[in-house]
Parts: structure tokens; C-alpha cells; sequence
């Protein structure tokens, strides 16, 4: 006999509690094998394909495209063990419990939106969260494609009947982007009483109208900007940080990439250097390269290097992570970095890409600016900033010369060490990035 097993969105890594149906992958009544990806979902770091850890048929999908799921929702559910489809273990509990992370949760966050199960087969779910539902306007004379609570309460305060928009979303769905639309182009509140005026006597002056409140359009701290946010704003809660900074003489870093990338093979990124330049401080000065344990109270002196590199893209800031960076050469260290920068463009990065950096190096000359003080990516204790490497006047050999200089710039969290670590570690940055030989005397 079938057994029906549901299927949850697991956890997909850290700090990441919901994420967004892209598009199915199966069919209801389509066979599946066990691990095959089953969604493509969209979470505030990265696309995802999701493999189902059952075997069997599937009976049930739960959210259309578009839709925006709390980890612990249902995604799917199939049947094991069917004739067409027999459980080879003949057991229909086992499955591979290869999914991602983990494997969710069994109860979804009460906090987050909510797909109703029984929406799920309709073409235009609504979804509302708990702390939404008593507020939610009248009911609509038929279905109405709405996703967002926002976008519904963006309408109802401004008056906007939802019956008269065409959404821009998949199978009409009503985005906030088209009620915004819809009141700049002169939406007005339906049967809105014009002002009356009323008559002043002329011996009386017309008292000054009040003035008008501020007025904006509210972007919601969701998927990308509120992973960013979370994290920033727990790094600023608990991590003491201290910044101290150094201009340095390029010139001789960047001749001597011309001559690396000049002796033939694989192009070596400016940024590859600085990352060997930084495995190289952290073996020097390992405090850096730390967390702090504040259940514990210890501070913990991790033994591998993951280096973090910041990366704009078009979703918003991402940080991929070069895992033990401190085996790789500046060969390699280019190469993973090119493929990860790479991923980050495309929105391929996976949860393992996204996370567990230990040290975080960050370029923030690609932006035109020469320095900065950025906030350590929690739970690490220290960040390098760089900025961009411009021509200054410079005393070169006791002579004034124009040299490449540029400003480094050194976020530590104080607990980990004091300030004599942290300029000892950004002074050898610099001795590095000024004479590329202290680095091959090192090695």
C-alpha cells in the first residue's frame, strides 16, 4: 500500500528562513527519484535547486511560482511505494536525507507568511500573515492574484480597488511595483468626498495650514537587504570593533602582476594577491583569524582560513567564501575567486558558497572611494578594506616621486587582540603591497 509523505522546505542555510518559488520542476502525478531537484527556489543569497529525499509519486505541489514560502512549509508530497513506483527498501519511511542543510522544521514560523494549503491548487493564492488577517480589507467579488500582505496594505491605504489592475506577475500576479505604478499614474481613493470650503470672515485671518507629513515609498527589509540587515545590525550589537588604517605604495604590487601575468598562463587577479597577501598576515598574527564564543566566553583561534570576498551584484551584496584559502596559491586563489565572482553575477552561488568565512577581505576601490570603516561580517573578528589604488605624489628614495598609492584599512573586533596586533598585522599588509619580496621571504 502508497504511503504519502510530505515533503518540507529545508533549511537552507544560515540565517535564511524563507525563500521564493521560481519554478516546478515536477509535475503532480509525475514520477520521481529519490534526491531529484523537485523546485527551483530563490532565497536571499542564492538560486537553489531543491532535491526531494522520496522516492515516488508526486501528489501534491504547494504554492505556485511567485510564491514566497517560510522554511517548514510544505513543498511537496509524494506517494512511496506505489506499484508504479515500488519503495526499493521496502520501507517508505527511508529517503536519503541528502536535502541541502536540513531537513526544516515541524512547524513554520508563526511570524512569517503563510501559504494556506488548501490555496494551494489555485491560481492566484493569497497569502496573509497571522498578525495581518484581522486587518485585511473586505473581501474582493472574486479571486484577486495578491501575494504580499504589503502590496494589499499599500492598496487599502491609499484607497486602491485591486479589481481594477492588471498585474505584471506570473498569471497576473499583483505586485507592489504595479500598485505603485497605479498611484503615480493619479490612482485616487474611490469616493473620496472633495474638500468643502468654508467661508472665513474677512475680519479673521486664514490660519497657516498645517505642515504636510513626509511622504516615501517603504521598501521591505525582506530577502537580500534583510539578510544584510540582520547580520549588520547583530555585528554592530556585539562585536566592540576598532578600525586603524595605512596608505601604502603600490607600485611595486602592480608591476609585479604585469610581469606574473606577462611569463605566460592563467591571469592573476590584483585581488588574488591580496587575498595571498592576507593568508600570509593571518599566519602571522592568527587572532584575526578567530570567533568568540560569548556562551563560553573564549575566544576561539580557528586553524583553516575561509576568506570572504565582497561582491556587488544586482540582487544587492553578497560575500562568497574561498574555502581553506590558506593551501592556495595565488594560481588558484584567482581561479576560485573568477568562478565564484562568477556565480555571484548569475545568483548560482550555493548555501556552502555563501557561508562559514572566517576572515573577510573587501575592495571597496572597485567604487572610486579611498577608504572606508565597514562593519566585521559576524561571527568573524576582523575585515581588510581596500581601496582604490590611484597615482599621489610620493617620497620614493628620499626623492618626491608619483607612485600608485593606495589606503588600507583594518576592522578588528577589540576582544580578540589590541591594537598593537592589529597594526602589526596591517603594517605587514602594507610591507607586502609595497615590496612583494617580504612575501616570498616569508613563505
Amino acid at each position: 500500500m502508497a504511503q504519502v509523505l510530505e515533503f518540507r522546505l529545508p533549511d537552507l542555510g544560515e540565517g535564511l528562513t524563507e525563500a521564493l518559488i521560481v519554478r516546478w520542476l515536477v509535475e503532480v502525478g509525475e514520477v520521481v527519484a529519490v534526491d531529484q531537484p523537485v523546485v527551483e527556489v530563490e532565497t536571499a543569497k542564492a538560486m537553489v535547486d531543491v532535491p526531494c529525499p522520496y522516492g515516488g509519486v508526486v501528489t501534491a505541489r504547494f504554492g505556485e511560482e511567485g510564491t514566497e514560502l517560510p522554511v517548514g512549509a510544505p513543498l511537496v508530497t509524494v506517494a512511496v511505494g506505489t506499484p508504479a513506483h515500488p519503495d526499493p527498501a521496502g520501507d517508505a519511511d527511508r529517503g536519503s536525507g541528502n536535502v541541502l542543510v536540513g531537513y526544516g522544521t515541524s512547524e513554520a514560523p508563526a511570524r512569517r507568511r503563510r501559504v494556506r494549503r488548501e490555496q494551494a491548487a489555485t491560481a492566484a493564492p493569497v497569502a496573509v500573515t497571522d498578525t495581518q488577517a484581522s486587518a485585511a480589507p473586505a473581501r474582493l467579488d472574486g479571486p484577486v492574484p495578491v501575494i504580499s500582505p504589503l502590496v494589499r496594505r499599500l492598496a487599502r491605504e491609499n484607497g486602491l480597488d485591486l479589481r481594477e489592475l492588471a498585474g505584471s506577475g506570473p498569471d497576473g500576479l499583483i505586485l507592489r511595483a504595479d500598485v505603485e505604478r497605479a498611484l503615480r499614474d493619479g490612482a485616487t481613493r474611490p469616493g473620496s468626498p472633495a474638500p468643502i470650503a468654508t467661508p472665513v470672515p474677512a475680519s479673521h485671518p486664514v490660519p497657516a495650514p498645517a505642515p504636510a507629513s513626509a511622504e516615501g515609498t517603504r521598501v521591505p527589509l525582506k530577502g537580500i537587504r534583510g539578510a544584510v540587515a540582520d547580520k549588520l545590525s547583530r555585528s554592530r550589537r556585539e562585536i566592540p570593533d576598532a578600525t586603524c588604517w595605512v596608505d601604502a605604495d603600490a607600485t611595486e604590487l602592480m608591476h609585479a602582476r604585469v610581469q606574473m601575468n606577462a611569463a605566460g598562463g592563467p591571469k592573476i587577479s590584483l585581488l588574488a594577491l591580496l587575498a595571498r597577501i592576507c593568508t600570509a598576515a593571518l599566519a602571522r598574527y592568527p587572532e584575526l583569524n578567530s570567533t568568540v564564543d560569548l556562551g563560553a566566553r573564549e575566544i576561539v583561534r580557528l586553524d583553516r582560513v575561509h576568506l570572504g570576498f565582497a561582491a556587488q551584484t544586482e540582487r544587492g551584496l553578497v560575500v562568497p567564501v574561498v574555502r581553506d584559502a590558506h593551501t592556495r596559491n595565488a594560481e588558484s586563489l584567482s581561479a576560485e575567486i573568477a568562478r565564484l565572482t562568477e556565480a555571484a553575477r548569475t545568483g548560482t552561488l550555493t548555501p556552502a558558497e555563501l557561508t562559514g568565512g572566517t576572515f573577510t577581505l573587501n575592495n571597496y576601490g572597485v567604487f572610486g572611494v579611498d577608504g572606508s570603516t565597514p562593519i566585521v561580517n559576524h561571527p568573524e573578528a576582523a575585515m581588510l578594506g581596500v581601496g582604490r589604488i590611484v597615482p599621489k605624489p610620493w617620497v620614493h628614495e628620499g626623492e618626491l616621486a608619483v607612485r600608485q598609492v593606495v589606503q588600507l584599512g583594518l576592522t578588528f573586533d577589540h576582544r580578540v587582540c589590541d591594537g598593537g596586533t592589529a597594526g602589526g598585522f596591517l603594517r605587514y599588509v602594507a610591507d607586502c603591497v609595497e615590496q612583494p619580496a617580504v612575501l616570498l621571504r616569508t613563505l
